[in-house]
């Protein structure tokens, strides 16, 4: 179902970057075209040869980068995506998601997207629960964004809550649920 596809995985900074890589794997062994783009912080977690290796490609994380993308990271990888999808989504990602506001390669690259974009919220219960991020989950999601609710179990904060990134599976099966119901070519891209 995904042979073909071509899926851009943002990945923003938390502990759940390591299952942005499961996941990564999960659909190049679907077929699908991935190029992860890794912010600052995601680089704290997991280290870009990790992705390059898991995806064949390189990983975009400049905002400038002529030499790649002559016409801009954010513009060339939005326009052949079929699907974004942020995994994890961190508080901070949200926040700008919401907001509007694009200070790196990610942010842009969201602004720019006219594909289904997927967010995968990952972070502590006490972060998750508070009014502001649940504002920006609820802003996200009418401007268009389709949130994959966090799970609720053992953080990473040796507590247990909601806040832990869904499972890789379940995000892929969000994935092909969204790209089954648009199909190839389906509006602008």
């Amino acid at each position: 179902m995904l042979a073909g596809r071509e899926i851009v995985l943002g990945v923003s900074g938390g502990i759940a970057a390591y299952k942005a890589a499961a996941l990564a794997s999960l659909l190049v062994q679907e077929g699908a075209g991935v190029t992860a783009v890794l912010t600052r912080n995601a680089r704290r977690f997991v280290g870009a040869a990790t992705f390059a290796a898991l995806t064949g490609r390189p990983v975009a994380s400049r905002s400038f980068d002529p030499a790649s993308f002559p016409l801009g990271g954010h513009i060339e990888l939005a326009a052949r995506a079929d699907l974004v999808v942020v995994a994890p989504a961190s508080a901070d990602l949200l926040a700008k998601v919401a907001t509007g506001a694009a200070d790196d390669l990610l942010t842009t690259l969201l602004l720019c997207a006219t594909c289904p974009v997927l967010y995968a919220p990952a972070m502590n219960s006490a972060m998750w629960a508070k009014p502001a991020v649940q504002r920006n989950v609820r802003r996200v999601s009418e401007d268009g964004g389709l949130i994959v609710q966090p799970g609720t179990g053992w953080l990473s904060c040796r507590q247990q809550g909601t806040g832990r990134m869904a499972e890789p599976g379940e995000i892929a099966s969000v994935i092909r649920d969204t790209l089954a119901a648009r199909p190839r070519g389906d509006g602008p891209r």
